[in-house]
């Protein structure tokens, strides 16, 4: 184990974000020109077309995602555009959601016991969990999540990590105005599924916690873009994308004007799996659906060289992300099963 006084990076913070189920297609093409006035995916014709529609993939993507685009790529590195053979993948084969948080978390895949989205404790250590054991970290490591799975995959229970997720509220004897009146909504505003939560509530928890608490490493999973999905609402999948887009732009601009945070934090963003590329298959994803595997990822940071759009070849996984966490916050990965860091990823 490297000692601190042989670290030569510069971060000190981590916040890894995730979308659940958005695929590199929309990330790199914006809105996709069958789907964006398919009157079987979007409430009313030509709705979407205003904010998500031009003939250029590239403008089209910054209508998407403009943080993304004019900041992450300007000053961070985005991974996954196979147009260029820049390929991000699974490691794991199930190509579904708890077998893809458990890959980002713990830097492996597992499919032989991670092989359900049941409400089983994770049996592998995370990233999350080793860091929580250090003694420079105890008590720094917080999660908040729009499924109710989270808990689950965290395994909460043995790594003493709290993680609000679902429909958890914010506890605690000194609740801020904030967290009292997101508790009050939660309880008020009914969301369209049963396990996941509409993300807003993850969002300002998860904003009010880094203000409040100050953790050094936060885990942030938004879930609306597979619901959405899943329900076939294309034009609500959109939305929902800009939506975190503004989110991650809201974290970084809080992220840089708190002397804790500034230039001495990584922000790591991913997704847990892709999703089918028809008309029918996009509402799914899984070992059945082919190309439900390729994903991206993202990276911003003080020790990350601002290369933008990753235009090399190669196959990167969503496992690489644990260690490469590590190794940016200038230690070891304690599991030698963990898939390497990401050396492009790290001056």
């Amino acid at each position: 184990m490297r000692s601190t006084a042989q670290k030569t990076s510069k971060t000190e913070n981590i916040v890894l974000i995730t979308l659940d189920g958005l695929r590199w297609q929309e990330l790199f093409k914006g809105a996709d020109s069958l789907f964006v006035d398919d009157t079987g995916m979007i409430k009313s014709m030509g709705s979407l077309l205003g904010d998500f529609w031009h003939e250029d993939p590239k403008l089209r993507r910054k209508m998407l995602f403009p943080f993304v685009w004019n900041t992450v790529a300007t000053q961070g590195q985005i991974y996954g555009n196979r147009a260029h053979g820049n390929m991000v993948n699974n490691q794991n084969k199930m190509w579904f959601s708890y077998p893809g948080y458990n890959e980002v978390l713990s830097g492996f895949a597992d499919d032989e016991r991670i092989n359900s989205n049941s409400k089983i404790n994770n049996p592998n250590v995370t990233f999350l969990e080793y860091l929580n054991q250090k003694p420079e970290y105890k008590g720094k490591v917080m999660a908040f999540g729009s499924w109710d799975v989270f808990p689950y995959i965290v395994n909460k229970e043995r790594s003493g990590i709290p993680v609000n997720a679902g429909f958890d509220k914010a506890e605690g004897a000194d609740l801020t105005d904030v967290e009292k009146t997101l508790n009050r909504l939660q309880s008020e505003i009914r969301g369209p599924w049963g396990g996941v939560r509409l993300d807003p509530f993850t969002h300002h928890f998860a904003m009010e916690a880094m203000r409040k608490y100050k953790p050094r490493v936060t885990y942030i999973a938004y879930g609306e873009t597979d619901d959405w999905a899943h329900d076939n609402e294309y034009d609500q999948y959109l939305w929902s994308a800009r939506q975190t887009d503004a989110y991650i732009r809201e974290i970084w601009e809080y992220i840089q004007s708190d002397p804790q945070y500034k230039d001495k934090t990584t922000m790591i963003i991913t997704t847990d799996h892709g999703r089918g590329t028809n008309k029918s298959s996009w509402k799914s994803h899984g070992s059945s659906i082919p190309d439900a595997g390729e994903i991206w990822m993202m990276a911003i940071g003080p020790d990350t060289p601002a290369t933008g759009e990753m235009k090399t070849q190669g196959q990167w996984q969503s496992a690489m992300i644990a260690r490469t966490i590590f190794q940016l916050l200038g230690m070891d990965y304690p599991d030698a099963k963990a898939a390497p860091a990401i050396k492009e990823m790290v001056r």
